[in-house]
């Protein structure tokens, strides 16, 4: 009688006890690290909302003193290269000249008094250089000079008003279209270059609500408008940071009733 024998299959071994422990801990570690670096993340985005939040609230201060405050002779030429937003814009100043009713540019506005276009003319100075004044805003049925004849002025004037920084290129929605002479936002360099202007300031001005001939334009419709949300942006910030510690403590605390 023969006896054969079977070969005997081999299985592989399952992993010991200890090596899986060792293997999930490992696991909870880099988990645990990735909250604590999550939590980092958040709380440093926290602090930096409170940073901005000083920083608008003291803009804000600013802004609120220059509007009203006694107006100041409008930079000349010598001081052009020294204007920036961060000094001047919102400033409140006065400039003395004669009016290129000529040379009136149109940029289409959206306004508390509905839509219709800011007049943008330029104001020679007794030096020969100009600034470009927002003279206000004119309905779109009014848009057309011969229909505001009164407010064309041809003496020298004194504008007051806001200093305001260029606006390059167009708004949010709409380039500039300087061949179709379609604007859409105050590109000082564009308007002046496109009306034949030379020596022409960096800013334009705001004209305050002193009325025109005529009743147009209108203005003193600057929006000083500063949104400020960093406190609530610092507390969502902070909250998800607690949020992520309390799963930090859960998980230790798990590690720690596993050992």
């Amino acid at each position: 009688m023969t006896v054969t024998k079977g070969r005997r299959q081999r299985h592989p071994q399952a992993p010991s006890e200890k090596s899986e422990r060792r293997r999930h801990r490992v696991k909870r570690a880099i988990f645990a690290i990735c909250l604590m670096l999550l939590a980092a993340a958040l709380a440093a985005l926290g602090t930096w909302q409170v940073q901005r939040l000083t920083w608008k609230r003291d803009l804000i201060a600013r802004v609120d003193q220059r509007v009203h405050a006694a107006p100041v002779p409008a930079p000349a030429r010598a001081e052009w290269n020294k204007v920036n937003a961060t000094d001047d814009e919102y400033r409140r100043v006065i400039a003395v000249g004669m009016l290129a009713n000529d040379k009136e540019t149109l940029v289409y506005a959206s306004t508390a008094l509905g839509p219709g276009y800011w007049v943008m003319t330029p104001l020679t100075l007794a030096d020969g250089t100009s600034i470009l004044v927002n003279r206000g805003f004119v309905p779109t049925d009014r848009r057309d000079p011969a229909s505001r004849r009164e407010e064309q002025l041809s003496g020298p004037v004194a504008i007051t008003g806001l200093m305001r920084m260029t606006e390059p290129k167009g708004s949010l929605l709409q380039s500039n279209d300087v061949a179709a002479d379609r604007w859409y936002s105050r590109d000082v360099a564009a308007i002046m270059q496109k009306r034949g202007v030379t020596a022409a300031a960096p800013y334009f001005i705001d004209a305050d609500a002193t009325a025109n001939p005529g009743g147009l334009p209108v203005g003193g419709l600057t929006v000083i408008a500063f949104p400020n949300n960093h406190l609530l942006y610092a507390i969502t910030w902070y909250g998800l940071a607690a949020m992520v510690l309390a799963l930090l403590v859960f998980v230790l605390r798990g590690e720690r009733a596993a050992a």
